[in-house]
This record gives C-alpha cells, sequence and structure tokens, in this order.
C-alpha cells in the first residue's frame, strides 16, 4: 500500500464530502442524511461508512440549538420500558413473567404504581430474554 496515494484519496473524500469529520451546518446535515439514504441500500457494504456518517449526524442532532426542545423532551428509557419492549418483542403478558412475581405485582411495576423491578428481577429478566442487565439502565 502506497502511504502517500491513500492520503491524497482520503484527503479528496473529505473535499467532496467534509462532514465525514464534521458536520459544520444544516445544509452539511441534509447531505449527510441524503447521503446515508443513498448507502442503506446496500448496508452491508456500506456499513463502515454509514456507521461514520450517524455518528456525526448524532452529534450534530445532539448538539444543534434547532434540536434542544425535541432533545429535552425526550427520555431515556428505563427498566419499565425496556421490560414493555421484551414483553412486546416475545408476545408476552402479565403472566407470562415469574421472574418477578405474580401478575399484579408486575402489573403495579409495568404502570409505575410504587414497584420497581429489583436486582433480583433484573439478573432473571437478562438471563431470560438473553441481554445484558445493562439494557434496563438505560445509559
Amino acid at each position: 500500500m502506497n502511504a502517500t496515494a491513500c492520503i491524497e484519496d482520503v484527503k479528496s473524500v473529505f473535499r467532496a464530502a467534509p462532514f465525514l469529520s464534521h458536520i459544520r451546518t444544516e445544509e452539511e446535515y441534509q447531505q449527510a442524511l441524503a447521503l446515508v439514504d443513498e448507502l442503506i441500500d446496500d448496508f452491508d457494504s456500506n456499513m463502515a461508512l454509514i456507521e461514520r456518517l450517524t455518528d456525526v449526524i448524532e452529534e450534530w442532532e445532539s448538539t444543534d440549538p434547532d434540536f434542544a426542545e425535541f432533545n429535552a423532551g425526550v427520555e431515556e428509557p428505563d427498566a419499565v420500558d425496556m421490560l414493555k419492549f421484551l414483553m412486546e418483542q416475545h408476545g408476552l403478558g402479565i403472566a407470562d413473567l415469574p421472574e418477578i412475581g405474580s401478575k399484579s405485582l408486575v402489573s403495579r411495576i409495568l404502570n409505575r404504581r410504587g414497584r420497581e423491578l429489583t436486582r433480583r428481577h433484573i439478573e432473571a429478566l437478562s438471563k431470560r430474554f438473553g441481554v445484558s442487565p445493562a439494557l434496563f439502565f438505560g445509559r
């Protein structure tokens, strides 16, 4: 591999799409979104580039003042949200979670009525669904 040729190729890419390193304007943001839309059709071949683009898009969306109000209203999912999601994905009802206990306890937890998932619940649910316990703690 010729390092000089590689460097020139990389410089050329960043001249054509400077937003690959950092989005600076709304126009670059729109260009990045459009490029992801084009690349997604062949995700496997374009995965590295898509991941890079989604990183800079996420950075823009988390810091741009136009997104501040929206971001302030977005709540991180908590343990109950994750449990509801897993239940939906697996077609489960309140009677299908012996790891937690009785139907009434499951109902109180899901409806946020004074009960929360305990460490024991999370460990058992993580094992059942084959997911990391960290999933129940958000970011």
